[in-house]
């Protein structure tokens, strides 16, 4: 009897290594923002281990999806820490501001913040690594222009520091591949989720119309679905894409029909002024002085003032033709389900 109970020990045993040599541990940075939590729960409700990390609080709506790890992308020691068993990573954290004073924090984060993770993949084997970047990366200021993965940042097409810094931010992670690390990269346009600080980047929009904000324009960008994002860059991750980057954006629209979609949805008046040259000219100056009072972001800047004007159409049939079963979600569901939440809050 000794015999097979050894037998089955030792199977029992096999079974055990075996499970945890094919278990994906992936790990997400930024795991607390509007991406880096729609992609938690994505990830959790396939079944991925997942582990996470932050630098100060947990969202409670992703607290239990994953191993959490205090951590920041600047502390080369802890990442390195955090990347132990990790197979896969996304890279997910940076930073987004168009104040002039932010621009060491942007280099540092968005930069150096990314040449640390890459270094970090590269020291622990990580097999794949899905980044993050941004459509400000390809330069956005394109009179005439449809935009596509080809085209690169340059003074002349770029009205931000922060898109600088995210195009310098894909040199780090083009490096990497030279390095042995697979990789590819994402460009989201204007992101749109419930989840997140609310306070913060896109979100900031709808909050702002939610109280009252009274200006729109007839420029144009493109918008996705925070769901959408994370679906494909999940999809990206599982498949044998690499070495590339895909622009991700669901539909353009002016900038009048996305505010006007919000108010509709949150039951508020809708913007009622627009926004000229000069009107604009003098919004980012009055908001500047306003942050300086306050000490507040302000919610316009010359750079985004100068984006809100220009007319920008992107190309999104890269990602479609490399993941044929992708679908985008219609831009006005995810404005109702967004407002839904946030009226649902009561805020």
């Amino acid at each position: 009897m000794v015999l097979p109970s050894l037998l089955v020990r030792g199977a029992s045993i096999y079974c055990y290594f075996a499970t945890l040599k094919y278990t994906t541990m992936v790990l997400v940075t930024g795991g607390t923002g509007l991406l880096g939590t729609h992609l938690i729960l994505a990830l959790h409700r396939r079944g991925v281990q997942v582990r996470a990390l932050y630098r100060q609080h947990i969202p409670p709506v992703v607290a239990q999806h994953a191993e959490w790890v205090q951590a920041d992308i600047l502390d080369v020691v802890a990442l390195e820490a955090a990347m132990q068993g990790v197979t896969e990573v996304y890279h997910v954290a940076g930073f987004v501001s168009f104040r002039p004073a932010d621009r060491e924090l942007l280099y540092r984060i968005n930069v150096e913040g990314t040449a640390n993770v890459v270094n970090a993949c590269l020291e622990a084997g990580v097999r794949k690594l899905v980044h993050v970047s941004s459509v400000a990366a390809l330069g956005r200021i394109r009179k005439d222009a449809v935009i596509t993965e080809a085209m690169q940042w340059s003074e002349e097409t770029s009205n931000s520091w922060y898109g600088k810094t995210k195009y310098l931010g894909e040199l780090e992670v083009w490096r990497g591949q030279g390095e042995g690390l697979q990789v590819v990269s994402v460009n989201p346009t204007i992101i749109i989720g419930e989840h997140g600080d609310w306070s913060k980047g896109s979100m900031q929009i709808v909050q702002s119309i939610a109280n009252g904000f009274a200006y729109y324009s007839m420029g144009q960008t493109g918008f996705v679905d925070a769901d959408d994002v994370a679906a494909a860059m999940i999809q990206l991750m599982e498949s044998d894409v690499e070495g590339q980057r895909f622009i991700i954006s669901a539909e353009n629209r002016t900038y009048r029909d996305f505010f006007f979609m919000v108010a509709d949805a949150l039951g508020v008046p809708r913007p009622r002024t627009l926004i000229t040259p000069w009107k604009a000219a003098l919004a980012w100056r009055l908001y500047k002085v306003k942050s300086w009072l306050t000490g507040k972001s302000p919610l316009v800047t010359k750079e985004t003032a100068a984006t809100s004007l220009a007319v920008v159409s992107f190309d999104n049939s890269k990602l479609l033709k490399a993941l044929p079963g992708f679908a985008y979600q219609l831009l006005e569901e995810t404005v109702r389900r967004v407002c839904g939440h946030l009226r649902k809050a009561g805020s």
